[in-house]
């Protein structure tokens, strides 16, 4: 079982991954994948530097930690997120399994494990993810913050 600290050391990973990302002028967001109290899977947005609006962060782990344990069924990993998935990658949770969700900010525009939409947890889909949301949000939410600043600058 988890412990309050160890989901905020795997969140710090996480927020280095967002912090290449970010470095890479990308959304700031990032991912880790646990299993059994090792990181097996890291992501960072590649959206832009690949040309795939499924590259996120949270896919980018979801595969790799797939590959790593040779099996498209995550039985036993944790996912670490900076920000509140998406419905895409909400839902590529619930196919592969995951038994545990950790995310740092919510997405009130598009956040899929209960702000906007609860895939979830929804009782119409064959898996339910657990969900603990929230894990250094303030961190999490200020590389976001930063960056579209810098963004909106760069624009005006």
């Amino acid at each position: 079982m988890m412990t309050v600290s160890d989901d905020e050391r795997y969140m710090r990973e996480a927020l280095q991954e967002a912090l290449r990302a970010f470095d890479k002028g990308e959304v700031p967001v990032g991912a880790v994948a646990v299993r059994d109290g090792v990181i097996i899977a890291r992501g960072h947005n590649l959206r832009e530097t690949r040309c795939d609006p499924t590259a996120h962060a949270e896919m980018i782990a979801l595969q790799q930690a797939s590959r790593v344990l040779g099996g498209w069924r995550l039985v036993g990993v944790t996912l670490y997120c900076t920000l509140e998935p998406c419905a895409m990658c909400a839902a590529a949770m619930v196919h592969a399994r995951l038994p545990r969700l950790v995310y740092g900010a919510p997405d009130p525009k598009a956040g899929a494990a209960g702000s906007v939409l609860n895939l979830t947890a929804s009782p119409l889909l064959n898996h339910r993810v657990d969900v603990t949301g929230g894990v250094l949000a303030e961190e999490a939410g200020a590389i976001l913050a930063r960056f579209f600043a810098r963004l909106r600058a760069t624009t005006e």
